[in-house]
This record gives structure tokens, sequence and C-alpha cells, in this order.
């Protein structure tokens, strides 16, 4: 079974169906509070299948009922990979110092929807095979590109996006993230990075109806870390996980994909790289989880080390391929954003607003790597990074085809703060069944 189960509820007919034929059980209410003064907007909310466990009955799908009678779309995990789902998730608007109340009720028919968040990657088995989509992949040293002769992966290994923003991690070795500007709000096509008969093509850094790829990421001397990428800070040397194209020794002996959910509110893959060696005297284990839901330009990244040994410093990179502008910084809800806001898309044709959102508590100051090399033209985020202690940032890129207010500096600042404030407010999540009470917390 795919990890996710994708349940969304769109239209108002879902809830006609229901007229003249049994109800669903109805087993309570769930009560969503925001007890700020923040407007919360597409705040993500989830809530594990075992708090509603004891009362699911023999119906295996919830269904969820608004105040006004409307459907609510929410999406059902299987993180521990068993086969079943064990966590729903749902984005939801939630009005400063006020209440939500869902019904919720058990259905035994799983019903698909149209996607507001995927994952999409693609793979060809040799030069001359069309790509096909895949769920997971392991990526070897032997297989950089420059060794193949070809280029194995559709846009270079996998994107994510929802309906504001796509993003792309180059899974050929390099490791670096790229931004897809949007101008729609549905998924990007299937077709992106492809020919006609199934080839991997560069067809994406044109304008098109969707958008294009917007951002330069390196040049033929150097390769930033891209929007949100992730390098490490040893004694006084910064290295990234990965090499530059033209390198033929690969620094990591295997890398591991899987697809851990892919929509219709949420998208999430998992990276592993195993046995990275910087230096000859280090070997790590660390992996990533970006996700992506509805209603955000931004992406969530956490990084997790199995094994560290005491003098490295995590680093989260901010492309500065097309700009001079000095960085900036400043701290809100408890992060700190570091941004750059200019016309740094390809060939400085238009204005980009970009960003990462770093916790507060683990920050350690900024820095800026030099013009040439694997580990260039990027400012980035230190961190204090802990083995076995999973640390979560967000990325942000703001294209002014997606939102022509995004031209103006002042208007992309106010959004990372309205963004800054979303990510800290918290949610308390109550259910109320139909005969017991119990309650929980969700942040």
């Amino acid at each position: 079974m795919h990890p996710t189960i994708a349940f969304i509820v769109a239209s108002l007919w879902f809830v006609n169906s229901f007229t003249g034929n049994p109800s669903p059980p109805f087993l309570g209410n769930i009560r969503l509070t925001n007890a700020t003064s923040v407007s919360l907007v597409a705040k993500p909310v989830t809530i594990s299948r075992h708090q509603f466990g004891q009362l699911r009955g023999q119906r295996s799908f919830p269904l969820l009922i608004d105040e006004a009678n409307r459907l609510i779309a929410f999406q059902l995990d299987d993180t521990d990979r068993d086969g079943n789902w064990d966590k729903l998730f749902l984005v939801v608007d939630i009005p400063p110092k006020a209440t939500r109340t869902l019904k919720l009720s058990w259905i035994d028919t799983l019903t698909r929807f149209p996607v507001a968040a995927c994952v999409r990657f693609g793979k060809r088995t040799s030069q001359y095979m069309p790509v096909k989509p895949m769920q997971s992949d392991t990526f070897y040293a032997h297989q950089l590109p420059i060794l193949l002769g070809y280029q194995p992966y559709q846009t270079d290994g996998p994107t994510w996006e929802n309906d504001k923003v796509g993003f792309r991690h180059y899974f050929d070795g390099r490791n670096a993230k790229d931004l897809f500007g949007k101008r729609v709000a549905t998924m990007i096509p299937d077709q992106v990075g492809l020919t006609v008969t199934g080839a991997v093509e560069d067809n994406y850094h044109v304008l098109r109806d969707w958008g294009r790829d917007v951002l330069p990421v390196g040049n033929a001397e150097g390769l930033s870390l891209g929007l949100g990428g992730v390098g490490l800070l040893i004694g006084d040397q910064p290295y990234r996980i990965g090499v530059m194209a033209t390198d033929s020794t690969h620094t990591i002996d295997h890398s591991v994909l899987h697809v851990q959910a892919s929509g219709p509110l949420k998208a999430t893959l998992e990276l592993v790289y195993n046995h990275w060696k910087p230096r000859p005297d280090r070997d790590y284990q660390l992996s990533e989880q970006p996700t992506i839901w509805p209603g955000m330009y931004a992406y969530q990244n956490t990084v997790t080390a199995s094994t560290l040994n005491g003098d490295e410093t995590l680093l989260i990179g901010l492309s500065k391929v097309a700009t001079d502008k000095p960085v900036q910084v400043f701290r809100q809800a408890g992060w700190v954003v570091l941004y750059t806001h200019d016309q740094q898309s390809y060939n400085r044709e238009y204005w980009l607003g970009l960003a990462i959102i770093v916790p507060e508590k683990q920050y350690l100051g900024w820095g800026q790597a030099p013009l040439k090399g694997p580990f260039a033209l990027s400012y980035f985020a230190k961190l204090a990074f802990q083995p076995r202690q999973p640390l979560t940032y967000y990325a942000v890129g703001c294209w002014e085809l997606a939102d022509t207010g995004f031209r103006d500096e002042t208007y992309f600042k106010n959004y990372l703060i309205q963004l800054t404030q979303q990510l800290s407010t918290p949610v308390t999540v109550i259910f109320l069944p139909e005969k017991n009470r119990c309650g929980m917390q969700h942040n």
C-alpha cells in the first residue's frame, strides 16, 4: 500500500450524496482553538489515529464536516509504514481568539480527490529507456552523471510543490535545492523535464503557463547549496553534502530516497545520506525530510545526524549566485530569518525574495561562502547540532509572477513576519466524543 491514503473533499455534492441514505455514525466533535491574536490561515494540524482508536469500530475512514455543513479536506498518512494510516493531517483557517468545531464520523469508503501538494520523482534505467515514476531509489557513488554519461533523473531529482510554489532537489550527487516559481494553483504538469518520448530534457528554464525554474544555484566555477540546502562546518572548514556536476568522485557511498506522502494536502520525502565522507577522518549518516503543505511559499525541512564528533556546526544555505546585496537578518516569534530581495533570477529578469527561517535557540550566526568551489556562492546560517536530535527549519521562495507584491521588499518582509507568526502559533485540539471527553494539544 502507498504510504499516503489520499482523502480530500472539495465540493458539497459529496455531502448531498448522503441525502436519503443512512447517515454515517456520528462520533463527536473536534474543537480547534486559536487562543492568540494571530489570524491563522492554512494552519497545519496533525492528529494521531490512536486518539480516536477506541471509537472507530468497523469503519476505517474519518469524515469531517464544518460548521456550515461542508466537508473538510484532510489526509491520512501511514508514517510507520505498516499498511494502516496512523495520522490525520488537515490545514484550517482559524480567526484570532476563535474556535472551529468539526463533526467527526466514520465511513467505510475511501474517496480520492485532486491534490494541493505532491511529490514528483522519475528515473530512467538507461540512456535509451523512458523515465518512469518511482516512489524510492538508491543512488550509488558510481552513478554520478559524469560517469554514466547521461542524467538519470527527471528534473535532476524529486520535486515537491503546493498551490503556491515548487522546489526540487538535485539527487544526482549535487544535493542542492532549487526553486520553481508558479503562476497557477494547480500542480505542475507531469511532463516537465521530459520529452514526448519520456527522455530527460531541460525544458523548465523558459516561461510557461505554469511558471518556470527561476533560481540559479551555481555557475561554471562554483555551486551554492541552493535554497535551504545543507552542509556542515567542521572546525572552521565548510563542506557541502555532495559534489559538483564536474566531479567524478563522490563523497557519499549511497543515498536513499523514499516518497513518504504525496498529497492531497501534504507532500513529504525522506533523503538519507549513508557514509558521507567529506574528508578521510570523517564518516557521517545524515537524513533530510522536506515537507510541504498548501498556503505557504515555503517548505519545511528536518535534518538529523546519527553520529557527530562534537566539532560540527550545521549550515543551511541561501543562494547568492545572482545578487550582491547583503543578507538581512531579523528575529521573530522564536525564529531567526535570513533573507535577500533582489532581481536574482536567471539573467536578473525577475524579482525574487529568498529566505531561510531557522530556530532561534540553535542559531549561532551566519556566514558567507567563497565565490568558487563545491561550497560557494551562498549565505548560510550556522546552527548548533546534536546527534539524533532532529532540527527543523523553513526555506522560502517568493516570485513576482506568483504575487506582484513580492516586487517590493517591505511586502516580502511582512510576508516573512506573518509566516513566522503562523509557524509559532499553537492550536489546541480537543476531541469531544458523543459520550466521553478527552483533550489533546497540538503545537
